[in-house]
């Protein structure tokens, strides 16, 4: 599985140096335009789920302990923390996204039947596996809930309504964009909440946050080192984000607004790493000063860890039903409703009981990565080498989105 997940690495690097080379310049129009602010937004929040608010506490500590893994010692734990969530893996949903907003249409790999298949079955289960998190979280996160170990019928009911909330949400796309943008924006809250109170009313100064994220450099100086797999559990984070990538590269593919393909890989590496950085910077910051987080901390983390769910739950269920022509008008509120919810939760079922992992997900994308070059190279070169353009019947007209359904 290393061999194969390096073999996926090294090939996206190449074709995001191969699309800057050929298409840098070219004007990126999905079709259905957003401005860069909410483009942004709904990239941020569909990209992400809850593990980048539930997880970094619990991997600090982990991170820190270079005699039990001592393949972390050449950068401090923040650093090793950023490097597993921002920057250069956010080059994966660049190439997603110019793909599917450039190419796709001209290839159509995507609507071979076998293919279609394979896409869905990965968009489901990281559906799936995104509630999951949610709920193997929470009982380290609200312990005062439950005996802070166990997984008790109140977490069920809450990653059930998480679903069924989400389910609801991607009944529209008008429902999509407003929980992105409200999302973003209840992540800024939260990061100025917990700022404040550990470097405003608590007992350190703006001195010690700046020397919490300036360590963040460490990583700037060795990118290098995240490039391939440190150990199984940098692994398990790599095939996590290729679960993701072709999905996400998907549903955001749509919303490019005019951008140059160099700005989307420029927005896309810089934008979502600023926010990840300073939430980071944090939460070290609670890790290493002792801060506990019960109480109100723990409640608002999770309630905007439930959030960023829906949103990424709501972003992927639109795709899927999108794709399979399971959608609204097709099937009806009623039925819609009833059988993403049923699906979801049973699957989610599935993560629980260890029947499924992500890394096997991870693994069928990388496939398909390989297989659409190969197609490319096969039959479709001369089209792709030609083309000079986004589809020309996407216009850059933000007004799309408000009568798209």
């Amino acid at each position: 599985m290393t061999i194969w997940l390096s073999a996926g690495i090294i090939f996206t690097l190449l074709a995001i140096a191969l699309v800057l080379f050929k298409w840098g310049n070219l004007q990126c129009v999905g079709v259905t335009p957003v401005k860069t602010f909410t483009f942004i937004a709904i990239l941020f929040t569909s990209g992400l789920d809850v593990g980048l608010i539930m997880f970094p506490l619990t991997e600090f500590a982990g991170y820190a302990d270079i005699k039990a893994s001592p393949e972390y010692a050449f950068a401090n734990p923040l650093a090793i923390e950023f490097g597993f969530w921002g920057f250069l893996i956010w080059g994966f949903y660049f190439l997603t996204c110019f793909y599917f907003c450039v190419i796709e249409p001209k290839v159509k790999f995507f609507e071979i039947p076998w293919v279609k298949l394979i896409n869905n079955v990965i968009i489901i289960g990281t559906c799936a596996f995104t509630a999951y998190l949610l709920l193997s979280n929470l009982p380290w996160y609200l312990p005062q809930v439950g005996d802070g170990s166990s997984i008790i019928p109140t977490f069920y009911l809450l990653v059930f309504a998480a679903i069924c909330f989400a389910v609801y949400s991607s009944t529209s796309l008008k429902y999509v964009r407003f929980l992105s943008i409200s999302t973003t924006w209840m992540f800024i809250a939260l990061i100025a909440y917990m700022w404040a109170a550990a470097f405003i009313f608590g007992d350190s100064g703006m001195g010690e946050f700046a020397n919490k994220f300036a360590l963040i450099g460490d990583y700037f100086g060795h990118i290098n080192e995240f490039v391939l797999p440190l150990n199984d559990y940098h692994e398990f984070y790599l095939f996590w984000w290729f679960a993701w990538s072709i999905m996400i590269g998907q549903f955001t593919s749509r919303f490019v607004g005019g951008l140059k393909t160099y700005q989307v890989l420029g927005a896309m590496l810089i934008f979502p790493s600023i926010p990840i950085a300073i939430w980071f910077s944090v939460l070290y910051h609670y890790h290493e000063a002792g801060i506990p987080t019960e109480g109100i901390k723990n409640f608002a983390m999770v309630f905007v860890g439930v959030v960023f769910v829906i949103n990424s739950l709501d972003s992927l269920i639109r795709l899927y039903t999108d794709n399979l022509n399971l959608t609204v008008k097709r099937l009806g509120m009623r039925n819609y409703m009833l059988f993403n919810i049923v699906a979801l939760s049973l699957l989610t079922l599935l993560f629980k009981l260890e029947f499924l992992q992500i890394q096997w997900v991870g693994a069928l994308v990388i496939g398909l990565f390989f297989s659409c070059a190969a197609y490319i190279g096969y039959g479709k070169f001369k089209t792709v080498s030609q083309i000079n353009s986004s589809p020309e019947d996407n216009k850059i007209d933000y007004s799309k989105i408000e009568t798209a359904s």
